[in-house]
């Protein structure tokens, strides 16, 4: 094509308004993602899309130099809707990769779209633990940058019985999160001679504790449990004003920052588990909670921190591909070459795509940090767990042995 026509077609595409692909454009990143950003979950939503976004924003809304086309779409915290949109940012948008689904639930449903599609997930929340486990093999276009649902709950366990506790009660949301939270702690708790007495269901969503908690055994020095959404404002209110003064072990969610703030002196000496705590006293957490803080007026919590280190590992990864998305097979490998040192602390891949990670015992505490000049909840670290994997300290090929954590499994052998 000589100069001059170039300088015709040119010419002929402005006065059309039509313009001409550029590189810019060729380069640009697509990137879906799923939240329930309405519904009972939508604060939780807000925050897993806020943590992104505001990575994004950080960096010109660029990652690893690419320019990033941002798409949330609702899925409600349902994992059927959860699938709808999928199929719609992979058919309609185009995307290069989808991310997030909030419930275990919603990830079991959202990964097998990736291997149909050939599309890679990314799971920034979803915590479902056999994912990256036995079922890995089923999902080579999924990885995780958050978490199992068992993996900071089998330390917990651990914490459990090295302070002395000797029989517990489990009350955790009836679905697959509660499940697998209970199960890694009940696992590793009776493992080091501990019994859990008896284990309760009440269904996700539930408002009223009343029917569960008289029937507590009386025997049980703590309570472990595993409240999401609502049920984490509802549960330790509820319990506390029926005069029951048992410790409370809990899943990290339970005590989250989303929530912390809505709850009152009730739950201080709570204590949890989980990979993240706004209160980690260190430079690069610190700088990230201030700057979260001035940003939305809230402490971040660990669906803002999961998805702001989500987005810093893609960042990395698009650099080390040189500008570019290589493709999903490519993209993992790459992800698996990165250890990154994010606000929750050190994180690497393992080779089965799940993070390895510290787990932070924490304890709510009233206290001023950071700067701060008034008296707030904090999830006060209390012992940390360096370099976590998901099979805990039983190896890979001894946790893979067992069946995954599920209503039924461990048993309730204690149970009477």
């Amino acid at each position: 094509m000589t100069n001059k026509l170039q300088r015709v077609l040119m010419g002929s595409c402005l006065a059309l308004g039509l313009g001409l692909t550029t590189q810019a454009n060729a380069e640009e990143l697509r990137i879906g993602y799923i939240s329930p950003v309405t519904g009972i979950f939508a604060q939780v939503g807000k925050d897993m899309v806020d943590g992104f976004q505001m990575y994004l924003d950080e960096h010109g809304g660029k990652l690893g130099g690419m320019d990033v086309k941002f798409i949330v779409e609702d899925d409600q915290g349902k994992p059927d809707a959860g699938v709808t949109k999928a199929k719609k940012l992979i058919l309609q948008d185009k995307v290069h990769m989808f991310i997030g689904g909030l419930l275990a639930s919603t990830g079991y449903a959202l990964a097998p779209i990736s291997t149909s599609e050939k599309t890679l997930y990314i799971s920034s929340v979803s915590s479902a633990d056999d994912l990256t486990q036995r079922q890995l093999s089923k999902y080579p276009y999924f990885l995780r940058t958050s978490w199992t649902s068992s993996l900071p709950h089998q330390p917990l366990g651990q914490w459990a019985c090295d302070n002395g506790f000797k029989k517990v009660i489990v009350i955790a949301a009836d679905y697959a999160f509660g499940y697998e939270t209970a199960g890694g702690f009940q696992k590793v708790f009776e493992d080091c001679g501990g019994k859990v007495v008896q284990k309760i269901w009440p269904p996700l969503g539930t408002k009223d504790f009343g029917p569960y908690i008289p029937t507590f055994k009386a025997d049980a020095d703590a309570i472990f449990t595993t409240m999401v959404g609502p049920m984490a404002l509802q549960f330790p209110k509820q319990l506390r004003g029926a005069g029951v003064k048992l410790p409370i072990l809990g899943s990290g969610v339970s005590y989250d920052e989303f929530v912390l703030p809505f709850m009152g002196d009730e739950v201080i000496g709570d204590v949890s588990a989980l990979h993240y705590s706004a209160a980690i006293d260190t430079p690069k957490n610190q700088a990230f909670v201030k700057a979260y803080r001035a940003k939305f007026g809230k402490v971040p919590g660990y669906y803002s921190e999961n998805n702001y280190t989500t987005a810093m590992w893609l960042d990395e990864a698009i650099k080390k591909a040189g500008g570019k998305y290589p493709g999903p097979e490519e993209f993992i490998k790459i992800m698996a070459s990165i250890k990154l040192d994010a606000p929750r602390g050190p994180v690497e891949l393992d080779e089965n795509r799940n993070p390895i990670e510290n787990v932070y015992i924490k304890k709510v505490e009233k206290k001023k940090m950071f700067g701060y000049d008034k008296d707030e909840l904090w999830n006060t670290v209390i012992k940390t767990y360096p370099k976590v994997s998901q099979f805990w300290t039983y190896g890979k090929e001894k946790f893979l042995a067992q069946p995954v954590y599920d209503r039924d499994f461990p048993p309730c052998k204690n149970c009477e």
